[in-house]
């Protein structure tokens, strides 16, 4: 894994092929490995994960901590409510911080996007300056970019395709439909740039207030201050407005969670009226078949993005199989980001 070119970890736009094939290949090797209790993995033993979050979490921030620890770092938890922000600090000075404590990776997440991609400029700076280099992963960052989720939604995908080899190819011309708030979603942003890259072809399906669409050529260009596309030949995307005809075909539906707040922006009417259009049901999957598998990335609104009756369907939906494998792909990428030597290959 020495050959792992990326310092930090903000978005999955930059990602080829290759590095992909590397996260899968290393979160399948964690998957399978006896890693709790008293046979946690000493890989990241002596490093530092300091997880710096701006916006409320659960799952995200429990789960890079429970990964961290499963490496043997030491774990430190930042809170906004307690911190010195409150008295004028800036985000950079708390992150430097903890910097001069010891942190070696900062799993960044806030509600204004590209703060984790300005503190990672930031702290190169300073490394140059003679400071000590720090890795920044994104834990999240407003609407632009979720790339943890993005990734465990990948390998979740691919181990269900190709339970003893997940790799890209699973996902190779499989069609993958994405419902709902995509306009608001960073894991859909995350989403698109990881099935893409893997040649899969995503239908994405909302109500045009929730679905501009530009989106049909969101992977068409690489990103501002991206100079080329990693990836060669990426797969399609295309904006159906109807559900019933974007889960004909379907290999795999991914469901986003609908945000309240969206009625108060008279983005939707209700969120009856949305259920009804949009809402996953058992007998709207038979429109695509008994082993189309289910996904969110959470969390959920019963009877809204899908019935109650289809969350607890384990052998449909794969919401738990998600949080699941957020843990093994967390662990993964804290791994490259911050390993030294060949700890794994001798664990």
């Amino acid at each position: 894994m020495s050959g792992w070119p990326h310092r930090h970890l903000i978005d999955l736009a930059t990602f080829s092929l290759e590095d992909f094939a590397t996260v899968l290949e290393l979160a399948q090797r964690f998957r399978v490995m006896p890693v709790s209790g008293s046979r946690k993995l000493p890989a990241l033993q002596g490093r530092q994960v300091t997880s710096l979050f701006f916006e409320s979490s659960t799952r995200t921030r429990s789960s890079f901590e429970l990964a961290a620890r499963r490496l043997s770092a030491d774990v430190q938890s930042f809170s906004p409510s307690s911190s010195s922000l409150s008295k004028g600090e800036s985000l950079l000075d708390t992150a430097l911080t903890y910097v001069a404590m010891g942190a070696d990776v900062l799993v960044v997440r806030h509600r204004c996007a590209g703060v984790p991609a300005a503190l990672a400029r930031d702290l190169d700076r300073e490394c140059r300056g003679g400071g000590r280099p720090v890795a920044v992963l994104n834990g999240g960052d407003g609407l632009h970019s979720h790339p943890s989720q993005g990734l465990l939604d990948l390998f979740t995908l691919a181990r269900h395709f190709a339970p003893e080899q997940p790799t890209p190819a699973a996902l190779k011309d499989r069609t993958i439909l994405i419902v709902g708030d995509v306009l608001h979603s960073r894991v859909a942003r995350s989403n698109l740039w990881a099935l893409t890259a893997c040649g899969a072809h995503v239908v994405l399906c909302a109500p045009v207030t929730l679905l501009p669409e530009a989106f049909a050529a969101f992977v068409a260009a690489p990103p501002p201050g991206q100079a080329s596309d990693p990836v060669a030949n990426r797969g399609s995307i295309r904006i159906e407005r109807q559900l019933e005809r974007a889960l004909v075909g379907a290999d795999a539906v991914m469901t986003l969670r609908l945000q309240r707040e969206r009625m108060h922006q008279h983005l939707l009417t209700s969120l009856e009226s949305y259920h009804r259009s949009y809402g996953l049901s058992q007998a709207r999957l038979e429109l695509c078949g008994p082993t189309v598998p289910v996904l969110h990335p959470g969390p959920v609104n019963r009877g809204v993005e899908m019935s109650g009756d289809l969350l607890d369907d384990p052998d449909r939906c794969l919401v738990a199989e998600q949080v699941r494998n957020g843990i093994p792909m967390r662990m993964a990428l804290l791994y490259l980001l911050a390993a030294r030597g060949d700890e794994l290959r001798e664990a």
